[in-house]
């Protein structure tokens, strides 16, 4: 018989909103914690920390389309013209899904450190396959939430 240690989330409530720039919505840790399943191996500093990367990321990048809106007269992200689904835009719906795969790819690519990978029977190379494959998805789930955002193609492609 062998123990198996599970780390259990912080305690419901522990973890605060991360306040954002005025014009996207702040990020709740809690929620996204439950919404991408991340257990408490991911401290709530950590956390933290790739939440605040992610909105640092993804609003640079939206830097220009945010100019575009504001001169549109759209004081917030919210208020930018879009359907409304379950009581929510699909801008800020769209906008969450990229802090969540930003804030996955990077929790993902941090974690996947050799030590704690198994030993013997190419268990390594299937775990590492796993975890790209993870990492991936994140990277293709977060260009897909920022084209959606900004209403252009999901494809980049160039013919040479």
């Amino acid at each position: 018989m062998s123990f198996v240690a599970t780390a259990n989330p912080p305690i419901h409530g522990a973890e605060p909103m991360v306040g954002n720039d005025g014009f996207f919505p702040a990020v709740d840790c809690e929620t996204l914690r439950n919404d991408i399943r991340l257990d408490g191996t991911v401290t709530a500093a950590r956390l933290r920390l790739a939440v605040v990367d992610a909105m640092l990321a993804i609003n640079t990048e939206l830097q220009q389309w945010r100019i575009e809106q504001e001169q549109a007269g759209h004081a917030t992200l919210a208020d930018v013209p879009a359907p409304t689904l379950a009581g929510e835009s699909a801008k800020v719906h769209q906008y969450r899904k990229a802090i969540y795969a930003h804030v996955g790819a990077s929790l993902a690519e941090a974690y996947r450190d050799m030590d704690t990978l198994p030993q013997g029977a190419g268990k390594e190379a299937r775990v590492m396959g796993a975890i790209e494959t993870r990492v991936d998805a994140f990277h293709q789930q977060l260009r897909w939430a920022v084209a959606d955002l900004q209403g252009t193609s999901r494809v980049i492609a160039e013919l040479l």
